[in-house]
């Protein structure tokens, strides 16, 4: 897979999520949805006036909903990246994320794909998000990080009672012009057991796709906390184990 071309405009993403639970009991699940794919080392100069940043609207992204909670999510970026030693990501840094709806967002994983003023990538951070209001950062760096090839990080952080803190994670990302892929494997001491993926077309962001993302959706991000407790329940009844919360890992970043 080649790089994404290196025209920084603020795009929306209308797809697909995909979950599979493999055992003990299979669990499937395929939802629409939509998502911003932000750069934001460009949005820092140049906003886009339908990208309601920082303020209420019918689609909007607040910088606070990442990181350690501060005005500038790129600032908070930087230093982690600076602090992880990770010194080629001088290139665009592009954001897939929710946006907020209304006013409200839950966001289980955001991408942040940070590339090499050549456009290739020089590390992805995994940003995590559960129920608890507890979030944890995957940092994926090094001569390996590419699109399409397969990264892997050891799973440290509790996402859902269903599965224990074991195992490991399998990611891949893909990207063109006008389509992006990320896929989440989670295997555990016995094998794979959760296959994870959202998918979308790209399109530019302006005020016709906000309309269209928003009234062809209304409650897609209230809908995300909805599903997330309906499939619990539904997990419930299938008696798959149930595993209780641990503390979370000291280290807000793991790599």
């Amino acid at each position: 897979m080649v790089p994404a071309p290196a025209t920084a405009t603020a795009l929306i993403g209308s797809g697909v999520v995909r979950h599979r639970r493999l055992r003990p009991a299979s669990h499937a699940f395929a939802y629409g949805t939509y998502f911003l794919m932000l750069p934001m080392r460009t949005l820092r100069a140049v906003p886009v006036p339908a990208l309601r940043r920082n303020r209420f609207g019918l689609l909007s992204f607040h910088d606070r909903d990442h990181g350690d909670g501060r005005d500038d999510a790129l600032g908070w970026l930087d230093a982690l990246l600076q602090a992880e030693g990770v010194t080629d990501a001088d290139g665009e840094v592009w954001l897939h994320t929710y946006p907020r709806v209304l006013g409200y967002v839950f966001k289980p994983v955001s991408f942040w794909y940070c590339q090499r003023r050549d456009g290739t990538l020089a590390a992805i951070v995994v940003e995590v998000n559960n129920t608890f209001g507890e979030r944890h950062c995957y940092l994926l760096a090094g001569p390996e990080v590419g699109y399409g090839r397969e990264l892997r990080a050891r799973k440290v952080f509790h996402v859902s009672p269903f599965c224990a803190i074991e195992g490991g994670y399998r990611f891949r990302f893909m990207r063109t012009a006008d389509r992006t892929v990320a896929r989440i494997d989670h295997d555990d001491a016995t094998g794979p057991l959760l296959q994870t993926s959202v998918s979308g077309h790209l399109a530019p962001l302006d005020a016709r796709s906000v309309r269209a993302a928003f009234f062809g959706m209304p409650l897609m991000t209230l809908g995300v906390i909805v599903r997330i407790h309906w499939h619990a329940l539904q997990l419930w009844r299938k008696r798959t184990p149930f595993f209780r919360k641990p503390a979370p890992p000291q280290a807000f970043t793991s790599r």
